[in-house]
């Protein structure tokens, strides 16, 4: 934590620059793979399966990396995962067949949760305790900036340069991405040498069970993140990056105040109403595919969306040590990209054979299983009386 108590340090926009990076290359990646794969020949489900991929090996690996940060150090995770992306993206350029892409992502997906793992933690270790949330929502807004930027920049290097040169520019923002995690101070890890490496000490296991709750909702925003872009088109709703942009700019101006509002009111008190806008976001989805009703779900999901993460994590963190934070994140991050992984190749299936309609009603409906879950789980595992203090 800052010693001074105090936010925005010259080390928090270091890693707010890093995020950036993070997500702007791999935003131009993920939205464009599906039409590489489509192009090599693949089905509309074959284009779901390499976002699916990528989560689901990030998902199981990520309970296991979070313990490996809390042993070896959050920045040499991050340099090591940097420099394998930027390797892989290059690998993604020459390959030429959907089935070797398939399998690269799913090594690929190792090194992402890594890289969000050790970024979080890093974050948590130096933000001020009472403003978690806000911290973490600031934090997530260097994500929001590079998503909202990413899909269309992706895809007219896509359409103009092509798949190669798409490729090549996503390794060169790897390699930014190494370079700025070598200027960060090296940091201690906590208790390396003294710690077991059991499946018990690597994995927060009270933490898992309440982020069923991201994988609720996250099921549908694995289908956004692959399939947005399609249903636009198909909709004749232009440009194609319409949605993401008008959710991140959602996300933008209303994610610190509502977030400021769960420090001050409580974390709990905010995330469920936030959770029934998630909810209704996939609902207007499904309802119909104009370019209005676009609009509104996508302002209407962004603010929910955008929320609904620095507030978990703001609740969660005030019961985990610090030197289990890492595995508490890596828990997180598993329960989140399991739903965006089993989202994207679910919704993949359900839009080839029923429709964008019914894959977004699906996700509507799994949604609204989020508030009555956490509100049950809640309680038993995170009781009052058992939060820490730094």
């Amino acid at each position: 934590m800052s010693p001074s108590g105090q936010l925005f340090t010259p080390r928090f926009f270091v890693l707010c620059g890093f995020n950036f990076v993070v997500f702007l290359s791999a935003f131009q990646l993920l939205p464009t793979a599906p039409f590489r794969i489509r192009d090599l020949g693949g089905s509309t489900a074959a284009a779901g399966l390499f976002l699916g991929f990528l989560t689901y090996s990030s998902a199981m690996t990520g309970p296991v990396t979070g313990g490996v940060v809390d042993r070896v150090g959050k920045r040499r995770v991050l340099l090591v995962s940097s420099a394998a992306i930027a390797v892989f993206s290059l690998i993604y350029a020459v390959l030429p067949s959907y089935s070797l892409m398939l399998g690269l992502v799913i090594i690929h997906g190792c090194f992402w949760s890594g890289l969000l793992v050790a970024a979080s933690s890093y974050v948590t270790d130096i933000v001020p305790p009472h403003r978690r949330a806000e911290g973490m929502s600031y934090w997530g807004m260097s994500t929001i900036f590079a998503v909202a930027m990413a899909p269309a920049i992706g895809l007219w290097v896509f359409e103009r340069g092509g798949w190669r040169v798409l490729c090549i520019e996503a390794a060169g923002l790897s390699l930014l991405m190494f370079t700025i995690a070598w200027l960060l101070p090296k940091d201690e890890p906590h208790g390396a040498e003294a710690a077991t490496w059991t499946w018990s000490s690597l994995v927060e296991w009270k933490v898992l069970a309440l982020a069923v709750t991201m994988f609720l909702y996250s099921f549908g925003y694995g289908g956004i993140t692959s399939f947005v872009a399609m249903y636009s088109q198909a909709s004749g709703v232009h440009p194609a990056s319409l949605y993401f942009t008008v959710f991140s700019l959602a996300i933008l101006v209303t994610r610190p105040y509502v977030a400021r509002l769960g420090d001050r009111i409580g974390h709990k008190k905010v995330l469920v109403p936030c959770l029934g806008l998630v909810t209704l976001g996939f609902a207007l989805l499904a309802v119909g595919g104009g370019r209005m009703m676009f609009v509104i779900s996508a302002l209407v999901f962004g603010t929910g969306f955008g929320a609904v993460y620095p507030l978990f994590l703001g609740h969660v963190m005030r019961h985990v040590a610090p030197e289990r934070r890492g595995a508490a994140f890596g828990s997180i991050l598993a329960a989140f990209d399991t739903g965006i992984g089993t989202g994207s190749m679910t919704m993949g299936w359900i839009v080839q054979h029923s429709g964008y309609r019914a894959a977004y009603g699906a996700a509507a409906a799994l949604a609204l299983l989020t508030v009555p879950y956490f509100l049950t789980v809640e309680p038993k595992v995170l009781p009052p009386g058992t939060a820490v203090h730094s």
